[in-house]
């Protein structure tokens, strides 16, 4: 019996490698733009004009033929219109990279999957929650998935590079009382990740649950079912030094929702529902 499955598994599986070999090389090519080379893309605009790094994400930013679209990019977008300050994007695929930027001062904010933790909070000023998301296992659908936290002792997971995850998975394991491993990808950002799972290159990633949801219908073979975290904020960084650009961005930001019309109309395009006004 298994044997006769095997065919279509195969055509399934070069499916997936195609589908990840065409990603792979789109991230590639967006990767250039964030490298720091001596070239005025990637020197401050300037002005008032505000260069935002963006994560290439179907939930924060992304292309469709002759569209982009994205939950942060168009909320971004609704901002600027109100409060006429040009917004210059940069879309980025790593998240070092993007705090690079932050850091040497060629962004003034990043957008991106980065729940706040307390830890962050020392090195970065967070905009008020943005909406609220939860860090979960991605892993195929077959006879070898797990259902509990419990059963990753002694199993390795993938995370991006910078991301809190890797501190999450650290305190997973303490929870549990055995080790769980994480792997910390440089070059990847979630999405290629759980193209890497759907493919069996790798066996786990931990990513959040918006952009698993988003990929479910391009990956069904995926399952999102596992929880890695509780509901977290997820919030816009900013320089520790930039309290003023921070304070403004909250400031517009409770200008965009008082325009309910607008700003539940992008919650449900993006989450397919609405959710509670956050404060802080």
């Amino acid at each position: 019996m298994m044997r006769e499955q095997q065919p279509a598994k195969r055509g399934q599986m070069i499916l997936y490698l195609a589908l990840l070999a065409v990603v792979v090389a789109c991230m590639v090519a967006l990767s250039m733009c964030d490298k720091p080379v001596d070239s005025p893309d990637t020197r401050h605009s300037g002005g008032d004009t505000l260069d935002i790094a963006i994560e290439y994400s179907p939930v924060t930013y992304y292309t469709y033929e002759d569209t982009l679209g994205g939950y942060n990019y168009d909320l971004l977008r609704l901002m600027s219109r109100i409060a006429g300050c040009p917004m210059k994007f940069h879309p980025v695929v790593t998240l070092e990279k993007s705090l690079a930027g932050l850091d040497d001062g060629r962004y003034d904010v990043v957008v991106a999957q980065f729940p706040m933790t307390a830890g962050d909070t020392a090195r970065y000023a967070f905009t008020q929650p943005i909406y609220i998301d939860q860090q979960v296992l991605v892993q195929r659908r077959d006879s070898h998935a797990i259902h509990s936290q419990l059963d990753l002792a002694g199993d390795t997971v993938w995370v991006v590079k910078g991301s809190p995850m890797i501190q999450r998975i650290a305190s997973l394991s303490r929870e549990i009382g055995d080790t769980i491993y994480a792997h910390v990808d440089e070059l990847y950002g979630p999405e290629q990740l759980m193209m890497m799972v759907s493919a069996g290159e790798i066996r786990y990633a931990v990513v959040n649950r918006s952009i698993a949801r988003a990929m479910a219908s391009r990956l069904p073979n995926l399952d999102r079912s596992v929880a890695i975290s509780l509901s977290q904020f997820q919030s816009w960084i900013v320089a520790k030094d930039r309290q003023s650009l921070c304070d403004s961005l909250n400031r517009w930001h409770m200008q965009v929702k008082r325009d309910t019309t607008a700003y539940l109309g992008l919650q449900r395009r993006y989450f397919g529902g609405t959710f509670p006004t956050l404060a802080r």
